[in-house]
């Protein structure tokens, strides 16, 4: 590509490597969504009596265990885009870089809130390895969904804190 522009990212795309990672994850998560609608939609259908009445074995447990993976496969996407709720009633008289700085206090404190909550996911799926936690139905360990999650929230934690402290350190105030 010699001399080429390269194309501005679509709107709402984050630029940043980790911002891409962050995209990656997010379409893995939609896969795995698209995945667990049409199981469930499969399932109901064999419900039918018309079909014979019996539905997918352990679809509810395989539906808890992919609605789980693929939400925590959407925050950090979330996270670099800037998406969560932020309440700015109280800040809206503020000038523009002392609401910077503190929003990004707060994503640095949401940081903190999402490491604990990896923290304690890993401790879950250590507890289940230990204890070889199976589902009732298919008989599947648990502790792999888990572990997922827990490396998920991580990836939110280290993302959260790297923008927080980013904008804490950055980010000018008048």
């Amino acid at each position: 590509m010699s001399g080429e522009a390269e194309a501005p990212a679509p709107a709402g795309v984050p630029v940043s490597p980790i911002g891409r990672v962050a995209a990656g994850i997010a379409i893995v998560g939609g896969l795995l969504s698209v995945g667990l609608a049409l199981m469930v939609v499969t399932s109901i259908t064999l419900r039918s009596p018309l079909v014979g009445g019996a539905g997918v074995p352990g679809d509810f447990e395989l539906a808890q265990m992919l609605t789980a993976v693929s939400v925590f496969c959407f925050l950090p996407f979330c996270q670099a885009r800037g998406g969560h709720v932020i309440v700015d009633a109280a800040s809206q008289r503020w000038s523009s870089a002392w609401r910077a700085r503190v929003d990004a206090l707060w994503e640095f404190v949401a940081g903190l809130a999402f490491a604990l909550l990896a923290w304690q996911l890993a401790q879950g799926a250590l507890g289940m390895v230990q204890s070889n936690t199976r589902s009732m139905v298919l008989g599947l360990p648990l502790a792999p969904a888990v572990w997922t999650c827990a490396a998920l929230g991580a990836f939110l934690a280290g993302l959260s804190i790297w923008r927080g402290l980013a904008g804490l350190l950055f980010s000018r105030t008048r």
